[in-house]
Parts: C-alpha cells; sequence; structure tokens
C-alpha cells in the first residue's frame, strides 16, 4: 500500500493550536496528541543507514510507538495475530459485537475509564452465564474494546470471539454449539445484557449523585432496542485470528482515509452502514476533527484488548499448564519476523532494492521548528 498524502499527524500541526485553546484536552490527552505530531520525525531522532551496494544514506526516524498512532500499527497486528494462532484452541469460533445505544454517550463522556470497564464486565457477565445456562461450562472470550464510528462520533462496542469450546463442571475440555448456528439465541443476550449494564450504571449515578442530572438517558436507553450481534462459526484457527487482527490494533481513523486537508477542513472518507457499505466523503473543521479524534484516545493504562474464561493467563497458566509439553522456540530476531509476517525486509535498500543498509550512526532526539506551535503549550513526550 502507498505511502498517504495526508496524516493525522498534518491535521494535528495545523489545527492544535486552535484546538488547543478553544477545548482544553487533559493531559494524557495532550501527550497522545503530541507524540503522534512527532513520530517518524527529527524530534524523536533515528539512525543514519549507508547502503553497501550504492553508497547512498538513509535516515530511519524513530516511531512514537503510541497505541493510539495509525503509524505504528502494521507491525504490533501482524505479531500479536500469530501470538494468538499459537495459543488459540483448535476449534471453530463465534463473532460476536456488543453495543450500547447512543443515548448514553453523555454519560460515557463523565467517567470513560469507569463506564467501558463495566461494559467489559457486562460483556463477560453475559457469555459466561450463558456459557452455564445453555452448556453447563465455563467458557472464554477475546475481547476488543472500540469507541469510534465511520464519522468519528462515539460509538462503544466489544467484538468478542467466543470459541466453540468450554471447560465443564467435571474438569474436562467440552465442546459447545451447533455446526453453522448460532452459539447463543441473540435477543436473549440482548436482554441479559441491557439488565446487567443498566443496573451498574444506574448505581454509579446514585453513587455520584448524579442520577437527577440523566435520568432521560436512562429512561431512553431502556426503552431503545440494545443490539447484539452475532455470526455463526468462523473457519480454522489462522482464519480465526487473522479475523480478529483486523479488530485488534484499529485506532478511530486510518491515514488512508484522509483524502484532503484544508485551511480549515478535513475530508476524509467513511462506509455508510445504512447504505449497504457504500463508501462516501465527508468532512469535519479541523478543531472539531481532533475534539473527536481525543474522545477515542483511552485512559492512561487502559487495556483495551482481554481475555476471558478458557483463555485467560489465569486458566492457561494454572489448569491447562503441562510441563511435559514445553516446546524451545527457535530465537528470531525483530528484523527477521517482520520480514517473515510482514514480507518487508527492513535492511534492504528502499533506493537501489539491491544493498543492505549497514547502520553507520544514532541520531540524538531534537525539537523540530515547525512543532513549535505544540511545543508551547508544554505537550509532554
Amino acid at each position: 500500500m502507498s505511502r498517504p498524502e495526508h496524516e493525522v499527524a498534518d491535521i494535528i500541526r495545523q489545527f492544535g493550536e486552535r484546538f488547543i485553546i478553544n477545548h482544553q484536552p487533559n493531559p494524557y490527552q495532550l501527550r497522545v496528541l503530541r507524540a503522534l505530531s512527532i513520530c517518524r520525525t527529527a524530534a524523536l531522532g533515528g539512525h543514519k543507514y549507508r547502503c553497501n551496494n550504492c553508497g547512498r544514506e538513509h535516515i530511519s526516524y524513530n516511531s512514537c510507538r503510541n497505541r493510539h498512532c495509525p503509524k505504528c500499527q502494521t507491525t504490533k497486528q501482524a505479531f500479536w495475530v500469530e501470538d494468538r494462532i499459537r495459543k488459540a484452541y483448535p476449534v471453530k469460533h463465534y463473532h460476536i459485537v456488543f453495543t450500547v445505544p447512543d443515548v448514553l454517550n453523555e454519560i460515557c463522556l463523565t467517567d470513560s475509564k469507569w463506564f467501558y470497564n463495566h461494559l467489559f464486565e457486562a460483556v463477560w457477565d453475559v457469555l459466561r452465564s450463558f456459557g452455564y445456562s445453555h452448556y453447563a461450562v465455563e467458557s472464554g472470550a477475546i475481547c476488543i474494546l472500540h469507541t469510534w464510528g465511520q464519522n468519528l462520533s462515539l460509538h462503544p462496542h466489544i467484538h468478542c470471539i467466543v470459541p466453540s469450546l468450554g471447560y465443564s463442571i467435571r474438569g474436562s475440555m467440552k465442546h459447545i454449539g451447533k455446526k453453522g448456528k448460532y452459539l447463543y439465541p441473540v435477543t436473549q443476550m440482548s436482554l441479559k445484557f441491557r439488565g446487567k449494564f443498566m443496573d451498574a450504571v444506574k448505581k454509579y449515578l446514585i453513587r455520584k449523585e448524579l442520577l437527577p442530572d440523566y435520568i432521560e438517558q436512562i429512561k431512553a436507553a431502556w426503552n431503545k432496542p440494545w443490539v447484539v450481534f452475532c455470526e455463526p462459526s468462523l473457519g480454522k484457527t489462522e482464519h480465526v485470528a487473522g479475523y480478529l487482527g483486523q479488530y485488534t490494533h484499529r485506532v478511530a481513523i486510518t491515514n488512508h482515509r484522509i483524502i484532503d486537508i484544508t485551511d480549515t477542513e478535513v475530508l476524509f472518507s467513511l462506509k455508510d452502514y445504512r447504505d449497504q457499505g457504500r463508501q462516501k466523503i465527508t468532512s469535519l473543521r479541523g478543531e472539531e476533527f481532533l475534539r473527536r479524534f481525543c474522545m477515542h484516545i483511552l485512559p492512561s493504562g487502559f487495556v483495551k484488548i482481554r481475555h476471558y474464561g478458557i483463555y485467560s493467563s489465569r486458566f492457561l497458566n494454572t489448569i491447562m499448564k503441562d510441563k511435559s509439553k514445553m516446546v524451545i522456540q527457535q530465537v528470531e530476531t525483530t528484523t527477521e519476523r517482520i520480514k517473515r509476517l510482514i514480507g518487508v525486509d527492513v535492511t534492504c535498500c528502499p533506493l537501489c532494492r539491491k544493498g543492505q543498509l549497514i547502520h553507520t550512526c544514532v541520531i540524538p532526539r531534537s525539537r523540530s521548528p515547525g512543532l513549535l506551535g505544540l511545543n508551547s503549550y508544554s505537550l509532554p513526550v
């Protein structure tokens, strides 16, 4: 895929100052914006290489490695998918998506960390209880939080990959589900999910003495249909891991979706799922784009990929632990792993495509003059 002409970093550099003045993002959001704005620039330093074939020099600037950065996810995603293939159970899996109605968005913004944590808890509570009630097993799931819609609106939902397998009360693994059928009844899951989550929301608002302020949103949420989407079972383990990998390291918007940046607006593409997923182009004012983007910056230290039940580390390291089957894995460098998984040889000269890049020196971190606008607001690295 070719390098995009416009990037989120360009939007931050162009509209960042005005956004900070008018919207006052919190310190962590400021830190993320600064990290993205200086990713792969001289501000982070880098390394200088010389090709042993053509003799020309090549500079590689360091990445910010922030999980919200569109440029830093490809390698992480490939590594994650391979690790999941090695640890996944060799059974069919089901893709289930839990979504909360948009009338709760205001409550979410009051304390997003609490909201997302309880969203995870409600989702796993539903999946676990249905595993016991329908198949008498401890089920499992890998759950990934997404918070955005195609137009960068707030749209919290959790993608779950659930194996057709469970740990029975007799202490053995048991296959669950039926071939080509849904794992659990969707309507029952929706009702259970709504009850569990709304009960937690109401208790939270009472504890914070905020219930009178959001009573209308609570009533509207109860009256709206809650969506739990479930697909028939997926294929082999490698297909499941590859499918799940599409969701794990996504960010609110990729650089390839950004079409143009004007003096006042950002134009980007989106899929309109209300119109059969057709590609369309929309625009937002620069400050509004950054405001929406910041809504999807997760709280510091928040875990957005969680493993439950028979996929949890506790289960794998205790009940499923078998020291007699330990396998010594071959030592592989990061460069070799990137080449094998992504097909990109980072040591190959990008100019002549024949020679190998030889490391010559380290470029220290520096302040880029083009970023002084953001630096003036003391955005910490």
